[in-house]
This record gives structure tokens, sequence and C-alpha cells, in this order.
């Protein structure tokens, strides 16, 4: 058993599974910065505060939800413009490279009975 979970630990995947999440802990500090801190402050000076917690349904506090939601919102922007986005574009340039560097499919062989009517057709061409 300790053998099998060594194994486990050491294949790769659980190390990369544990890089990613600390990593991705650290990132999402970072975008939460950068929602509280810049973007939430820009949109504050053309609309005022965007805080909603004030709004009520009853007990319901619906603004906290909303509040939560914007943030959301920002925050999946924020990671898509900075992230997705440009990783995207690094994709498709490197498979355009891989592309353009590939030699070209060879072409298919012909099939003997195609190249005998091809010799047949121009024999009678040539007569």
């Amino acid at each position: 058993m300790i053998e099998g979970f060594k194994q486990f630990i050491l294949r790769g995947n659980a190390v990369d599974l544990a890089v990613g999440v600390i990593v991705g802990g650290a990132f999402g500090t970072i975008v939460t910065s950068l929602t509280t801190d810049v973007i939430t402050p820009i949109i504050g000076m053309f609309g005022g505060q965007p805080d909603f917690k004030e709004i009520t349904l009853g007990p319901v506090m619906l603004g906290n939800f909303l509040n939560a939601l914007v943030a959301f919102l920002i925050t999946a922007f924020a990671l898509y413009v900075l992230i997705v986005a440009p990783m995207n574009k690094v994709k498709e340039m490197q498979e355009r490279r891989k592309a353009a560097a590939e030699p070209p499919p060879a072409a298919p062989a012909i099939p003997d009975d195609v190249k005998l009517l091809t010799e047949i057709r121009d024999l009678l061409k040539a007569k």
C-alpha cells in the first residue's frame, strides 16, 4: 500500500495538481486585489461607489449577493482578458508554427489499376 501511494505521489499528476492549486490561490489574491483596489474604484468614479449592501428584500440581504455577483463578473472578466485570451493567442501561434514546420503529406500511392489505365490513355492519345 505504501509503495502504491509513493507511485501515486511521484507520478506527477498529484504534484502538478498541488502546484496548480497553490499558484491558483496566490493568483486569486492578485485578482481579488485587482478587482477591489483597481477596477471597483474606477467604476466608482463613473457611477458612484458600486456597493449594493443596503439593498434588502425583507430579511433577505439581496445587496450582499449583488456585491458578490458583481465581484465575480469583474474577476471573471479580468481573468479572461489577462489569462485566457493571451493563452489562446499563444496556443494559436504555436499551432501555426507547428503546422508550418511540418512537411506537407506525401501524395498517396497510385493503385496499379489506375497506373495501367493511365498508360492505356496515354498510348491512345499518342496514336
